[in-house]
């Protein structure tokens, strides 16, 4: 997109760390639910930098989309452009690298009482395959949403809770109330370790065995599953369902897996169980 008062000029570091730093600042207040107002910030940038405002409306839906591949929340009306520069990559290296709470202490704020609409339940994303410049290769390494999401167990126990109210509501809207009152959370009641985390039922009473996976990030954001979990899915296939939950922190949505998995879902071994050989 060209500059209509800087064209063709480069973003300096100083004004990438400026607008960057802005965006967080927006973000927070979004995500805290603190009414903000995106011209003013606009115009404050605008008056800094001399950049034009298409320019900054620009370059905030490509930090969108930097946060988008990092599996992070983005502010919800810059949709992420994925055309950005490697120093753009970098000045958000920075600026995570000095605010490491804005990775470790992902929101898990849910609506207290979630309301199942025609969107909660979406299709399972095509993924288009676009190559990382090596850049980005390190930056997703260094804050790998996977990791993240496996070790934030807030994250994911209030994502748990998220589909055991979905699922009493889609039970109740299916006429079948004396199911929805037979929904367990398996996994807070039993403990880890089922190979899924929530025990509901289709309408005609059939079982339905749920594994959560969350995320704040988008849906095409990858996740771990255990050995366990793939187990289970294929030892009982007819009732297990794995709902991956995204964008949590803003407006969660659902889409669903049934087995054989492999044949939805791109499965790669990342780690290995070790012990003394000898």
């Amino acid at each position: 997109m060209a500059e209509q008062s800087r064209p063709g000029e480069n973003w300096s570091a100083i004004e990438l760390d400026a607008i960057i730093a802005d965006y967080f600042g927006m973000l927070g207040d979004e995500l805290a639910k603190r009414p903000y107002v995106k011209t003013h910030h606009r115009l404050a940038l605008m008056h800094m930098t001399g950049r034009s405002a298409a320019s900054i409306e620009f370059k905030h839906r490509n930090i969108s989309a930097v946060l988008q591949e990092l599996g992070l929340p983005w502010i919800w009306g810059y949709k992420p452009a994925p055309n950005y520069q490697d120093a753009l990559v970098d000045a958000v290296d920075r600026y995570l690298s000095g605010h490491r709470e804005i990775v470790e202490e992902q929101p898990v704020l849910m609506p207290a009482a979630p309301k199942i609409s025609d969107d909660t339940f979406t299709d399972v994303p095509v993924r288009t395959s676009r190559p990382r410049r090596p850049t980005f290769e390190r930056l997703v390494r260094k804050f790998d949403p996977v990791e993240r999401d496996f070790r934030n167990r807030r994250l994911g126990r209030a994502g748990e809770e998220f589909v055991v109210k979905v699922e009493h509501q889609r039970l109740i809207a299916e006429d079948r109330s004396d199911l929805a009152n037979r929904v367990r959370w398996v996994a807070m009641e039993d403990g880890d370790g089922a190979g899924f985390d929530v025990r509901s039922f289709d309408r005609d009473g059939r079982e339905r065995l749920i594994e959560v996976k969350t995320t704040n990030g988008a849906a095409h954001t990858p996740f771990f599953m255990t050995r366990n979990e793939l187990e289970v899915a294929e030892e009982r296939s007819d009732h297990w369902y794995l709902y991956r939950v995204y964008i949590f922190a803003q407006q969660p949505k659902i889409f669903t897996v049934r087995p054989p998995l492999g044949s939805v879902l791109q499965l790669n071994p990342e780690t290995w169980r070790a012990e003394p050989a000898a």
